[in-house]
């Protein structure tokens, strides 16, 4: 079936990570939907997740994946050099998880936020769910 990704809509660099893994998974993989969207708001109370987390959030065959687990999963299915990346699944979840929140913490003051959430263009448009 594919994975969803729930991410911060606001957050400019989550958006960015969007379009970064919509170029490198031309198989359609990944569909996405924004934390702060209603079917966002939905799979978070499906699978009990806390509306409040600071992460970005991958769904895959009936399980959920937060932090640096997500990201190394998503890195699996991407084309090129970053499905390399997953190798780092063998580094410790603690250490992983460490670099993981510092960006977390920081991405607004880094990357800065939008007022709304990204409209995504019109060959992407199904790959988003609403």
């Amino acid at each position: 079936m594919g994975g969803i990704i729930l991410f911060d809509g606001v957050c400019n660099f989550c958006n960015s990570s969007v379009q970064f893994i919509l170029k490198r998974d031309p198989k359609g993989y990944f569909k996405f939907a924004s934390l702060q969207s209603e079917t966002g708001k939905s799979l978070l109370d499906k699978y009990q997740i806390n509306e409040d987390i600071n992460s970005l959030v991958l769904i895959e065959d009936d399980t959920y994946f937060i932090k640096s687990n997500a990201v190394l999963r998503i890195c699996k299915h991407l084309r090129g050099f970053w499905r390399l990346l997953s190798i780092f699944r063998f580094v410790p979840i603690p250490i992983r998880n460490t670099f993981y929140e510092i960006i977390a913490k920081y991405r607004y003051r880094w990357f800065g936020k939008r007022e709304t959430c990204m409209i995504p263009s019109k060959e992407e448009r199904q790959r988003f769910l609403d």
